[in-house]
């Protein structure tokens, strides 16, 4: 029987991120993708044009109809936008505790749009977070999340264990907004033991790099479906992204995707 993964997230209308980035690195990894759709924007790798938000009753009716069915390992959380869907989503999977959990806690696009409302900061905190297994939060997300500024290796490995011990979850603080690459920083991971630094070489001129956190979100909940450590997990989803930057091609004047590869 084939694996599932859940992706519960926005729609990117032009296929560069969100569930459609998802569903093409579950592909990538010969896994079957479930979807739940938290929002609708129009948007291009440039800007976000408007989100229209699934009610949440809409939301909770998703989540049922494949989570009770299918056989779904892992999932995954990207664009949630307001409280209600986030209390929603929060208290339908609380009830699968064997479902491998990674929450990309998605607050503001590469292009500047705020893709979650200000209130809903504080649910994600006190209802979701509490559930993951893992979180990924990039800087300036890691510094909402723990409350502190992050300016250096010594601050982000404080932030990091600051989340970890508030929320309980294993963190993954993505460090190319620090590092100015926006994939291919210092990722630190902090499982509550001990840190752990990822570092690729950088990619000269790539044609795209939009889409890569909720690809690598995706492919962290895909290496977890197949049974794989968290270290290992880490390794095999910034692999699979490094990859996809390397292989990104042009679809349109001065637009490209991330090319994805078999694992």
């Amino acid at each position: 029987m084939t694996h599932c993964v859940l992706t519960i997230a926005g729609s990117d209308s032009g296929g560069n991120a969100g569930i459609q980035a998802d569903l093409r690195m579950f592909h990538a990894y010969r896994l079957h993708g479930c979807t739940v759709f938290t929002s609708l924007t129009a948007q291009n790798p440039n800007e976000v044009h408007a989100i229209h938000d699934v009610p949440a009753d809409f939301v909770a009716a998703q989540l049922h109809s494949v989570i009770d069915v299918y056989s779904i390992r892992a999932l995954k959380t990207g664009m949630l936008f307001s409280a209600p869907i986030i209390q929603t989503v929060a208290d339908t999977i609380k009830d699968w505790p064997l479902i491998a959990k990674v929450i990309d806690p998605v607050m503001v696009a590469t292009s500047g749009a705020r893709l979650l409302k200000p209130d809903a900061i504080s649910v994600i905190k006190s209802e979701l977070l509490p559930l993951a297994d893992l979180v990924t939060p990039n800087i300036p997300e890691a510094e909402l999340l723990a409350n502190a500024p992050i300016t250096d290796r010594a601050s982000l490995r404080d932030a990091a264990k600051r989340i970890f011990d508030e929320f309980g979850c294993s963190v993954l603080v993505k460090g190319g907004h620090a590092l100015g690459d926006l994939a291919l920083g210092e990722d630190t991971l902090y499982d509550g033991t001990e840190f752990r630094s990822f570092i690729l070489p950088p990619i000269p001129h790539p044609v795209s790099t939009h889409g890569t956190g909720c690809s690598l979100s995706a492919a962290l909940a895909a290496e977890l479906a197949l049974e794989r450590n968290l270290n290992d997990a880490v390794t095999g989803a910034k692999k699979a992204v490094h990859d996809a930057i390397k292989n990104s091609y042009l679809v349109g004047p001065e637009c490209g995707v991330l090319g994805f590869t078999n694992h």
